[in-house]
């Protein structure tokens, strides 16, 4: 085997080795790659002109449009997080199920669905539901294996379900890799892929993960009552009626349609639509912050929707020589809509600044504010790391590596499809999905799509595979975040036996999007044309 090879296979194995023993993900990468660079210069097999594109590639990314979503993303998701936001959807939807049998996992399960669509961070929405459902579980007798299983299932769901980082993530990584397999092709003008393309495409796999855990949930509770009982129920309290529960559910739905709705019908780019759901969950937190005087706050809501309305609707470019009077109109209506919204997000600012975090003097804008910044700056710093590492993987012939590898492997384009689902669903064991989405995807990707696999349809199974190896005893992540809120009474056996069942399902549903990749294409192909 040459060299090269040689320092490939090793390279990918030691930043393995140095992930596992616990070392910063983006120095394990970026000081693995600039260690078997000098190697490889050392043994005259890479040339080190190649490490020069590096800082083109950091000011590529800085620069990149589509991931200013994941800043804005990230404080739509905690603002929400932080806010109590989810707290009081999850007691309004256990009171609105809880009186049935397996109501209250039913619930669990549409909240996980609603937070994953609003965060898109799995440590957050499991240690959040963690800490919200399962003292009222328990406390109604759920069996403790089903409680387990059913957060961290529904805890994942922010893999596969959109509006999320992951996608957003994924989606810029495999527009690039499919542009690089059509250009080896010939293609020097291929058609483009989007994040809005896979947003399109996981709705329909999401929901039907989500559906899949309700019937199990309906099952259990019907052919094993005691493991789901029925949630006894004040029917004299306040909390039972309507209008409550309608005015805790509406308006995070209403986002979550806002922004996902906006993207799906051209209104808004991702990153756009991104930054109405960070506008909108910081007036939802205001709202929440103070009930008795919503209405300045509702006021900039529909200011935000006659402003969408408007821009999908009308031409508001002010620098025209002639501007028809009806266009004149809309941006009459566009700036008093734009001065209310921004009187809204004053007050809706105030509010939470004012507020304090529970247990902690500073306030919850503070504590949001830090919070994104330290996520995304997480985020950023694991794309340069890798960057480095991909560079120079690929400069010591790691591609090339990869590619006679995945082509050479018997069953043509599902034996590779099937090898690259398997190392990335061990990956996932020990490496986050940003790791594995800016490491892997570029390295395995072009290989697969120049093997004439849909980017679209192989995102979605990526991001599914990726949700299952969450979910994996012994080392998904999402078990351990689990285990570090669960109480002593829940033992570390009941989360791996709980979740065993949703596995299973995520096999299934995996098979199914494998079986029927229309599922993932159809949805696009007809809003995107």
């Amino acid at each position: 085997m040459p060299i090269n090879d040689v320092l490939s296979i090793t390279m990918f194995i030691t930043v393995c080795v140095f992930l596992l023993g616990g070392f910063p993900v983006a120095f394990s990468l970026a000081g693995t790659g600039l260690f078997f660079a000098t190697l490889g210069w050392f043994l005259g097999v890479f040339d080190f002109i190649l490490l020069g594109n590096v800082a083109s590639r950091i000011y590529g990314a800085m620069t990149n449009g589509i991931l200013i979503a994941v800043p804005l993303f990230i404080f739509m998701g905690v603002m929400l997080e932080r806010s109590k936001v989810a707290e009081e959807l999850l007691e309004s939807l256990g009171q609105l199920f809880g009186s049935i049998r397996g109501g209250l996992g039913i619930s669990v399960t549409l909240v996980g669905a609603l937070l994953a669509a609003s965060t898109g961070i799995v440590g957050a929405t499991v240690v959040t539901m963690g800490l919200l459902s399962m003292p009222t579980m328990l406390k109604n007798g759920y069996s403790p294996r089903l409680i387990c299983g059913t957060i961290c299932a529904s805890g994942t769901l922010g893999q596969i379900i959109p509006p999320s980082i992951v996608l957003v993530i994924l989606g810029d990584q495999i527009s690039n890799a499919y542009v690089d397999a059509q250009r080896t092709m010939g293609n020097f003008s291929p058609d483009p892929v989007s994040v809005g393309d896979l947003f399109a495409g996981a709705l329909l796999p999401g929901l039907l993960l989500v559906s899949m855990y309700i019937a199990y949930q309906i099952f259990m509770a019907y052919v094993y009552p005691e493991s789901s009982p029925a949630m006894e129920i004040d029917e004299n309290s306040d909390n039972n009626k309507l209008s409550r529960i309608l005015y805790a559910l509406l308006p995070p739905i209403s986002l979550i349609i806002s922004v996902l709705g906006s993207i799906l019908a051209g209104i808004a780019t991702p990153t756009e639509a991104a930054s109405v759901g960070a506008v909108g969950a910081l007036m939802l937190a205001g709202i929440r912050l103070n009930k008795q005087r919503s209405l300045p706050i509702f006021s900039g809501i529909f200011s935000m929707i006659v402003l969408l309305v408007l821009t999908s609707t009308f031409d508001l470019r002010v620098a025209r020589t002639e501007i028809p009077s009806a266009d004149q109109m809309a941006i009459y209506a566009a700036i008093v809509a734009c001065a209310v919204l921004v009187g809204s997000i004053m007050i809706a600012l105030k509010r939470v600044y004012q507020a304090k975090t529970q247990g902690h003097s500073h306030s919850i804008l503070f504590d949001v504010s830090r919070s994104t910044m330290e996520i995304t700056a997480m985020v950023f710093v694991i794309l340069i790391g890798a960057s480095i590492f991909s560079l120079v993987f690929r400069g010591l012939g790691g591609d090339d590596l990869v590619h006679s590898m995945l082509t050479d492997l018997p069953g043509g384009k599902w034996g590779a499809i099937l090898v690259v689902m398997l190392v990335m669903f061990f990956l996932g064991f020990i490496l986050d999905f940003i790791e594995i989405t800016f490491v892997v995807v570029p390295i395995v990707a072009p290989v697969l799509l120049m093997m004439d696999v849909n980017p679209i349809w192989l995102g979605i199974m990526m991001a599914m595979n990726l949700q299952t190896s969450f979910l994996t005893p012994p080392f998904g992540f999402a078990l351990f975040y689990l285990r570090g809120v669960a109480p002593d009474s829940v033992s570390t056996s009941d989360i791996y036996k709980g979740v065993m069942p949703f596995v299973g399902i995520q096999m299934v549903g995996l098979l199914i999007l494998a079986l029927f990749p229309a599922l993932a294409t159809w949805l696009p192909s007809v809003i995107f044309g």
